[in-house]
Parts: structure tokens; C-alpha cells; sequence
């Protein structure tokens, strides 16, 4: 058991990013083609946070031309290079599955003043 927990405290990342459920992110993330390596920005509202250690994910909800697109991201994953809070939300909820089924305003988080 020493071995695995070894080795997954030296996969964690020492910094951490802070944001919380109902922040609207940027999430920069590693992309490779072949030989090629990119990076991608991913933004929209984080919807849900799950787990700890090093299977924290989290999901982060955007509209791209009309129609829902939710992304999962492994918090501790090499690939996800940076996550940048644009405006933080204020809600009432550890989930946010319920703007799912919202569509235009009603979709919108309120920002925290």
C-alpha cells in the first residue's frame, strides 16, 4: 500500500488551482497531434467537483452554437496546464446539473459581488 500511495502523492500537483462550483473558468488544456503539441482553452461555468486526492475531476458546461457541451477534467492530469477564474458565481449547490435543462438567461450563474 506504501508503494501506491508513494506513488500518487508524487503525481499530485503542488499548486493547486482554487475555484469553486458556479465559477466561470478558462481551462487550459495540452492537446497533441502526432508530433505537434497545442494548447486549448476551454471556458464555461464549473458544474461539479468530484473526489479528492488524485482522482479530483471536475466538469466545466459551456454553449457553443446552441447546443450543451460539458468537459471533464482530472484536476492532477499533466495535461491540464492551467485554470484561470474569470468571474466567480454565487450559488447554493455542491452540483449544478439542474442548468442542464436551462436555456438562455436561465442558464446564467449569478456573479458574486
Amino acid at each position: 500500500m506504501d508503494l501506491i500511495k508513494a506513488f500518487t502523492n508524487e503525481q499530485l500537483k503542488e499548486q493547486k488551482p482554487e475555484f469553486r462550483i458556479g465559477d466561470t473558468v478558462k481551462v487550459h488544456n495540452r492537446i497533441k497531434e502526432g508530433t505537434r503539441e497545442r494548447i486549448q482553452f476551454f471556458e464555461g461555468t464549473v458544474i461539479a467537483k468530484k473526489n479528492g486526492g488524485i482522482s479530483e475531476t471536475f466538469t466545466v458546461r459551456r454553449i457553443s452554437n446552441g447546443v450543451g457541451v460539458e468537459k471533464t477534467f482530472p484536476l492532477h492530469s499533466p495535461n491540464v496546464v492551467a485554470v484561470d477564474v474569470i468571474r466567480q458565481g454565487k450559488v447554493r449547490r455542491a452540483k449544478l446539473y439542474y442548468l442542464r435543462d436551462r436555456v438562455g438567461k436561465a442558464a446564467k450563474v449569478k456573479e458574486k459581488v
